[in-house]
């Protein structure tokens, strides 16, 4: 499921770095030699994470049929369960999922949903699964079934146990249900401008499976955690009105009695075709077999679940997928006339086939017939062999939704984990893979420069769950980082720091063959890893998965072999939380020469410090840790340290007249007294304009817009603060309580250094930032507040600065150019909020045009 990271526009200065005082780290703790105990191998699931000689799990295949009502917006239909008992266990009952009964207004879920609402909630309610019989047929006997519907789960009792070892048993049921229109994100139906598009997804009561690790698994279906299923082949019907377009998983068995011989031709153009055909334009929508009902047959061979949907309004567009093996799939999707467009919907067909291409040739071969993609009203869905997508997706947002719903094919729907208890394992898994694939398609057409320091104060918070939590735990702001962000950070950091891709990906690779339509656990997992990378990793996966510890690497000082730097140099480097890493140490000496050391985690077995000797001929300008940010350090103010002194004539005063010297000179910036800036940054197909407003000396507006529609209004005037928000306005007025807001909004606050109650400290060592040495000047501002500002050595100008308190945002400057008011200023400004940065572009900029007052109240 496809969970868009949030960019809170937090006019609260939300999102900052962690500081570590007292030391944390206890490397008994991290490489525990019992980590494993309690899940050695046995003969189901071995110790080398592979299935065992007796591995065994049950079977369900189905036979279908459904009518859809359009009117009603209703679906009615039947469900014959051929089960399969391949246990050791004679089973007494047998258990099954009702999943349309969480829309149910008295159902677990309703009454678990927080009053302010959220994602899974229920917008309406239905009667949820309205069953009309249920019969077992076993040893040639047909009678109705001793059942019980218990919320979202239905228990049917046996008058005689279901055998082991392959006793079979029949279940019909009888079934209707109200199509809801806004199905936790999942399914539903939306009406677009040419009729309503249904997406259809836990349709059809289901087997809940049964396993060697806890016999049945009858978790209710909430809504945050998604589904454990059995495997079987899907023999369906759909019976709709004739002008409906249909598409579901698995292979259309039936295209004569439902598509015209126009779009059969071009279909069959299209599966021989790289590029993206149009198989059903807006001209065709009216087209179809005179009948005022079609039925559709499809077949799903060895597939977990089957969905469809079903409107009037598709176009549709195709193309061939190219399989390992010379074998060929088809790629296609449908979406309404409002979808279509070169930067939308019509370029989907186009991410379908690329990202299960590059997914089938790096990791197993997709395994379905057929991958469509749906637009409507569900964000992001999966499910075998199709997915639904939000019908305004766009570019970036449109590539990175589908790559991450078809990635999905491989885990969950290929790799069968327990999604009801570890999300991570199927959302983390396909996150991480969705980034791999990134990097390749169309050349890196969407790929972005990933910065884990960035996201380290979001998924390393005091207040974040660990990624070993069943979903419906999780804090609902937590479920990305813990569910798809951390996990795939994870192996992102095993596969490049810690492995090596060759190693990581033979093991990934062999945990997908073992495990391909099977049932692993985490352990499997685990243990699968271990053995095929040929490496111990419980260190990790505790650390990782099951903990909620904090990366914090330091350099802590820098010495020469006899004082004399041309004998070489000694570089402390310190722990200071919890988890251990490896570490990865650049040093860029006085002569210019850069070199890099990368030293494995079991430094840190012995305790938090370590020494490294290092081959060094001058002077170290600076020695960083983690220089590429691919740990998630959660204090990078200590990642770097310059072995140059500071020049003594070197004053907070002669840092900042560099400053104004540096952009054009003092008098210069105190002739702007007025100025208008328009910022702009584009994420996930997304725009968000940022429009700033100064009138000297206290006086500012911003407006932040998200798609041409404001999101947050900011305004300063004096001492008082005003907030608008979601429609709310909030005032807040004095000096104090809008110390942060104040120095954060202010165009030039060097102007204000000089003045009675503010004091500068210049920090006695370099800091080293994106690779240069800066000053850093602590600031105490009147109103209590400390902001640390940084000034790049070289140049002046000014690259960082954030109030010297916990939770506030980063603000990166860079790209200085001269604007109209002869001051240069810089046309690329960070805002780096937890785990969450906007690059901001400076467009336009207009000096001294008389802004009014009234504007800043």
């Amino acid at each position: 499921m496809y969970l868009m990271n949030k960019i809170i526009l937090s006019l609260c200065l939300s999102g900052g770095f962690f500081t570590s005082m007292a030391q944390k780290y206890d490397q008994h703790k991290v490489f525990d030699p019992l980590f494993y105990k309690g899940q050695q191998g046995n003969e189901y699931r071995t110790g080398s994470g592979a299935p065992g000689i007796k591995y065994w799990q049950n079977r369900a295949d189905y036979t279908l049929n459904a009518t859809l009502d359009t009117t009603r917006h209703r679906l009615s239909g039947t469900t014959v369960i051929n089960y399969t008992n391949n246990s050791p266990d004679a089973l007494d009952f047998l258990w099954l999922q009702l999943d349309q009964n969480i829309f149910r207004e008295d159902s677990r879920s309703e009454a678990t949903s927080p009053v302010e609402g959220g994602r899974f909630d229920n917008k309406t309610f239905t009667k949820g699964d309205e069953i009309e019989s249920v019969y077992i047929t076993g040893d040639g006997k047909s009678e109705k079934a001793d059942y019980i519907v218990s919320d979202t789960r239905m228990e049917i009792k046996l008058k005689e146990a279901l055998k082991n070892f392959g006793g079979r048993i029949q279940i019909k049921i009888t079934y209707a249900f109200d199509i809801p229109g806004y199905g936790t994100d999942r399914m539903g139906r939306m009406a677009a401008k040419d009729g309503w598009i249904y997406e259809l997804a836990q349709w059809y009561p289901r087997m809940e499976v049964y396993d060697d690790v806890t016999g049945w698994n009858v978790i209710p279906y909430l809504g945050a955690s998604e589904f454990y299923l059995e495997y079987g082949d899907f023999d369906y019907t759909i019976t709709a009105p004739s002008d409906l377009l249909v598409v579901g998983s698995g292979e259309l068995l039936n295209p004569a009695e439902v598509l015209t011989p126009k779009i059969m031709a071009r279909l069959a153009t299209a599966r021989s075709s790289d590029k993206t055909i149009m198989i059903r334009d807006s001209a065709d929508l009216k087209e179809h077999p005179l009948k005022p009902n079609l039925t559709w047959h499809f077949f799903c061979k060895n597939a977990r679940d089957v969905s469809w949907a079903a409107s009037k309004a598709f176009l549709w567009d195709a193309a061939r997928i190219n399989l390992p093996g010379g074998k060929k799939a088809l790629a296609q999707s449908v979406y309404p006339i409002e979808s279509k467009g070169q930067d939308a919907w019509s370029r989907s067909t186009e991410y379908v086939k690329g990202c299960i291409e590059l997914y089938s040739q790096e990791w197993f071969a997709y395994t379905y017939p057929v991958a469509t993609n749906v637009a409507g009203i569900v964000e992001g869905m999966e499910y075998p062999g199709i997915v639904f997508c939000g019908w305004p997706s766009k570019s970036d947002n449109l590539w990175d939704v589908t790559n991450h719903e078809f990635g999905h094919n491989w885990f969950p729907m290929i790799v069968g984990s327990n999604e009801r208890k570890y999300a991570w394992m199927d959302e983390g898994f396909n996150t991480f893979i969705n980034g791999v694939d990134t990097k390749v398609f169309n050349k890196g057409e969407y790929d972005q420069p990933h910065d884990a320091e960035k996201d380290a104060p979001g998924l390393f918070a005091d207040n974040m769950d660990a990624i070993m939590n069943v979903p419906d735990v999780i804090q609902p702001e937590n479920l990305g980082g813990a569910a798809y962000s951390k996990p795939a950070l994870g192996l992102n950091i095993l596969r490049e720091e810690i492995l090596g891709r060759e190693r990581f990906d033979f093991a990934f690779r062999t945990y997908i063959k073992r495990w391909a339509f099977k049932h692993p656990t985490p352990w499997d997992f685990f243990h699968s890893m271990d053995n095929a990378a040929g490496e111990d990793l419980s260190w990790f996966w505790n650390e990782w998965f099951l903990t909620t510890w904090k990366d914090d690497q330091a350099v802590k000082s820098i010495a020469y072999k006899d004082n004399d730097p041309s004998k070489g140099s000694l570089i402390t480097l310190t722990n200071n939380e919890e988890m251990a890493l490896p570490v990865t140490v650049e040093v860029k000496e006085e002569n210019g020469k850069v070199s890099r050391k990368q030293l494995p985690a079991e430094i840190w077995q012995r305790g938090n410090k370590w020494i490294l000797a290092c081959r060094t001929t001058s002077k170290i300008v600076y020695a960083t840790v983690n220089p590429d940010r691919t740990l998630p350090d959660v204090n990078p103010d200590n990642n770097a340290l310059s072995g140059i002194a500071m020049d003594s004539s070197v004053t907070a005063g002669s840092v900042i007249k560099s400053y104004f010297d540096a952009i054009g000179g003092e008098d210069r910036v105190k002739s702007i007294k007025d100025l208008t800036m328009t910022l702009v940054d584009t994420l996930q197909g997304i725009v968000f304009t940022k429009v700033n407003q100064y009138k000297m000396p206290d006086k500012f507006l911003q407006e932040v817009s998200r798609s041409n529609t404001v999101v947050s209004h900011v305004a300063i005037n004096a001492d008082t603060l005003t907030v608008v928000q979601q429609g709310r306005t909030q005032r807040i007025t004095g000096t104090q309580e809008n110390a942060g807001a104040k120095a954060r909004y202010k165009l030039f606050p060097e102007l204000n250094f000089g003045q009675a109650g503010y004091t500068m400290e210049l920090d006695s060592q370099y800091h080293i930032i994106d690779g240069a040495l800066t000053y850093l000047i602590t600031v105490s501002q009147p109103d209590g507040l400390k902001v640390k500002y940084f000034y790049d050595r070289q140049t002046g100008f000014k690259v960082l600065q954030y109030a010297d308190r916990p939770n506030y945002t980063h603000l990166a400057f860079s790209d200085y150019r001269t604007s109209g008011t002869g001051v240069k200023i810089p046309f690329t400004q960070r805002d780096i909020r937890g785990g969450n940065t906007l690059t901001y572009k400076v467009t336009t900029v207009a000096a001294n045009t008389n802004l009014p007052d009234d504007i800043f109240k």
